[in-house]
């Protein structure tokens, strides 16, 4: 039996972090996570996913607000890892993306690779810089706002 990396995590794990669930959840693993810093993890692109009955037929695409969302979801589990607040009845919610830029198509088969850093953060706010990429090559990247916010305050 192997010994997990403290500082990576798989799916079940994510499951327990995330609200996230199918076929919304985009985050697969964690590879590399540093509290307060960064965190990279992945999303393995298959021709299952649904949007790729309809973007676009014979050639498919994943669509840039997923890709946006996959960066997202990575970055809520920086921000629920690096803080001490319990989750349960707290919501992750992003408040912002600027700077959005897609770079790169992303394709069926294609392993995305989602990179988030820490900008800074203020009280309940969080300012996140995400990168995308495939094969090394940069498919989209955007600097993301969120904050941390009681369920019962929605």
């Amino acid at each position: 039996m192997t010994q997990e990396n403290p500082n990576s995590f798989d799916i079940r794990k994510i499951l327990g972090l995330l609200p996230h669930r199918y076929p919304f959840l985009l985050v697969d693993r964690v590879v590399e996570y540093v509290p307060n810093e960064s965190i990279v993890a992945y999303k393995n692109v298959t021709f299952n996913e649904p949007f790729f009955q309809g973007h676009f037929p014979g050639i498919p695409v994943m669509p840039g607000v997923l890709i946006m969302e996959a960066l997202a979801q990575a970055g809520g589990l920086l921000v629920i890892k690096s803080t001490d607040t319990t989750i349960e009845d707290k919501l992750f919610l992003f408040t912002g993306m600027e700077k959005v830029r897609f770079r790169k198509p992303v394709y069926p088969g294609d392993k995305l690779e989602l990179r988030c850093s820490l900008i800074r953060q203020k009280l309940k706010l969080w300012k996140m810089e995400g990168k995308a990429y495939v094969d090394g090559k940069l498919a989209a990247e955007a600097e993301m706002t969120a904050a941390i916010m009681n369920k019962e305050d929605m």
